[in-house]
């Protein structure tokens, strides 16, 4: 529910465009959305415009949230609006990967570190 004490983030404004495809740029929109959630202040993510988006920019914006944050107080303080529908299913994919991902972390690191060392 928007009030005045939301504050949205236009993702467009802070990538300077209309193509989210760079991690260091997920990464500005995911310093801004972190602060706010900590002091458990509703944030709402403005996606309107922005034309193209790669799970990676997702993942870093959104995604590494579920590090810091319970699903639940994700779900209480970040309103996302303004993706198509096509974005919300790969966002909602890069939620499950990162509540999966964030829920047994050491397990994923050392399956990734055998994965590495057997290409070798």
């Amino acid at each position: 529910m928007m009030n005045m004490h939301n504050s949205v983030i236009r993702v467009t404004d802070l990538i300077g465009g209309r193509v989210g495809i760079a991690a260091d740029d997920a990464q500005r929109v995911y310093s801004k959305i972190e602060p706010r959630i900590r002091k458990r202040s509703p944030v709402v993510v403005s996606f309107e415009n922005v034309r193209i988006l790669v799970p990676l920019f997702l993942n870093t914006a959104i995604g590494q949230l579920y590090g810091s944050f319970d699903e639940s107080v994700i779900d209480d303080y970040l309103t996302i609006e303004g993706m198509d529908s096509d974005d919300l299913a790969l966002l909602s994919r890069v939620r499950a990967n990162a509540k999966r991902y964030y829920a047994n972390r050491e397990a994923y690191d050392n399956a990734w570190a055998l994965n590495d060392a057997l290409k070798e």
